[in-house]
């Protein structure tokens, strides 16, 4: 049977979003270190400021960052379908294991195995967040002022308080204004040349 070149994006986005649900531990931003890997650096059909986009975009909407990352990269390469299809890849190994596990919670919460098991699954997810969060960085940091304000908004929230969603109206608020500045630079200098 010969598939279509349309029916062979679903299924290979299929097959990506299933392996990611698959691997995926410790919340979204380990598929966000999996989207790096493959789709940036590996085949290079996104860069880092698009995965940044999409991954600012699916944190202010609604639901799980994960589900919405897939729908919107699926959106993107394919539409409505593909979107639908990235979010089914992503959702269907972990439901599947919640529904293993459930059958058999007791088993699995008294097992010495178990627990050593995800102990470990536990600190290997570390080093692939944080290779996500500098991966993201690098796209982030547009201007030099940027990395100013990424440095003032771990220091307030290290050292203080503050909530968090003051934070990101703070970089919001920020970001405006120096990208204000530099494209009034840019055309300033564009004017008189």
């Amino acid at each position: 049977m010969i598939f279509t070149k349309k029916q062979n994006k679903y299924g290979t986005l299929l097959l990506e979003f299933l392996r990611f649900g698959i691997f995926t531990f410790g919340g979204g931003w380990s598929i966000i270190a999996q989207m790096q890997q493959l789709y940036v650096e590996k085949k290079k059909v996104i860069t880092s400021q698009e995965l940044l986009d999409l991954t600012s975009v699916a944190k202010s909407l609604p639901g799980t960052m994960i589900a919405n990352v897939a729908m919107l990269y699926g959106y993107r390469v394919g539409g409505i379908l593909g979107g639908l299809t990235c979010v089914f890849g992503m959702c269907f190994p972990p439901m599947a294991v919640l529904i293993a596990i459930s059958f058999a919670y007791n088993a699995f919460r008294q097992n010495p195995w178990v627990h050593a098991a995800m102990s470990g699954m536990q600190a290997a997810v570390v080093p692939i967040i944080l290779c996500a969060a500098l991966g993201l960085a690098k796209g982030s940091v547009t201007y030099p002022p940027c990395l100013l304000v990424v440095l003032i908004c771990l220091g307030i929230y290290l050292f203080t308080s503050v909530n968090p969603v003051l934070l990101v109206v703070l970089g919001v608020v920020s970001g405006l204004i120096i990208s204000s500045i530099y494209e009034r630079r840019e055309a300033e200098k564009h004017g008189a040349a």
